[in-house]
């Protein structure tokens, strides 16, 4: 594999391509229409500008990465690639109508891979005429700093794709676990619990958000409280996830708190729309709780 499409241009998918760009491959990046993803890049530029000011990367390692990515138009994103992944929203129905599209431009031979956390794979690649080169690949946000990345396989995924996805995913510096394709594989199958279950705990006046932050921070020994980890996320993004948990499984421990749907009703998605748990700066630093329940 030298040639990547990336189909989504939000952070996952940013992150996706400068990670591949970084290492060596050529990357096609497409989103809904070429400014979207002229756009995405010109914020790509700027991330790395500001790693090469802090003495991360040089200015030569920023040029060569931006060289390898170009921009392009979802119609043109997947024809010469030797990898199509998918990196849209975490809706089923969206990303049916995208890998329909992405198997009616790959060339034969090319793998198709979803960045989902939880939409099945199987599903996935029973819209397509190779259900055998489908895969999830499963990065972690944000996708230059964090190590992990699941390969998940549906019924249909072949060995050969298998060991292709978890090569690439190798190359790309990553660490590997492989996971069969259940609902929320291995990481969002602990994690949404989890940050449900904070949601239950905060709803029901257990104790304050901050306190449930840092418990989970002192207590737990976890980088981040599990509120600030879902402003992070994208709370429709858990909320979405704990659906399919709901559904798919059937158990009513995993049904999503009150608490989290009315945030995303509301359009407090965390980081993104400013507003989430927290409030956040323009600079995406958070103010102060923007819910006072004690």
């Amino acid at each position: 594999m030298e040639k990547i499409a990336v189909v989504g241009a939000g952070q996952m998918g940013s992150g996706i391509a400068q990670v591949s760009a970084a290492m060596g491959f050529e990357v096609s990046l497409a989103d809904t229409d070429l400014d979207r993803a002229a756009s995405a890049k010109a914020k790509l530029a700027s991330i790395l500008s500001n790693q090469v000011s802090k003495g991360k990367i040089t200015e030569a390692d920023r040029e060569t990465t931006l060289s390898r990515i170009r921009p392009v138009t979802l119609s043109e994103a997947a024809r010469d690639a030797d990898l199509v992944i998918e990196v849209v929203t975490e809706s089923q129905d969206v990303k049916l109508r995208v890998f329909a599209e992405m198997d009616r431009q790959a060339r034969e031979g090319a793998i198709l891979a979803s960045n989902t956390s939880s939409i099945s794979i199987t599903r996935l690649a029973a819209e397509t005429r190779r259900p055998d080169q489908v895969v999830g690949l499963h990065f972690m946000n944000p996708v230059p700093l964090m190590k992990l990345v699941e390969v998940v396989f549906g019924v249909q995924t072949s060995k050969e794709t298998l060991d292709r996805a978890r090569g690439l995913a190798q190359r790309l510096g990553k660490t590997v676990i492989t996971s069969r394709d259940q609902p929320g594989f291995v990481v969002n199958r602990i994690l949404i619990p989890l940050l449900n279950e904070a949601c239950f705990t905060l709803q029901e006046g257990v104790a304050p958000l901050a306190d449930i932050d840092l418990a989970a921070k002192l207590g737990l020994n976890h980088p981040m409280g599990p509120f600030e980890l879902a402003d992070l996320i994208g709370l429709d993004t858990v909320l979405s996830i704990a659906e399919v948990l709901h559904r798919e499984l059937g158990d009513d421990k995993y049904r999503p708190c009150t608490l989290l749907r009315n945030l995303v009703a509301a359009g407090w998605l965390g980081r993104k729309s400013r507003r989430g748990f927290y409030l956040y700066d323009d600079k995406g630093r958070a103010v102060r709780a923007a819910l006072e329940q004690s």
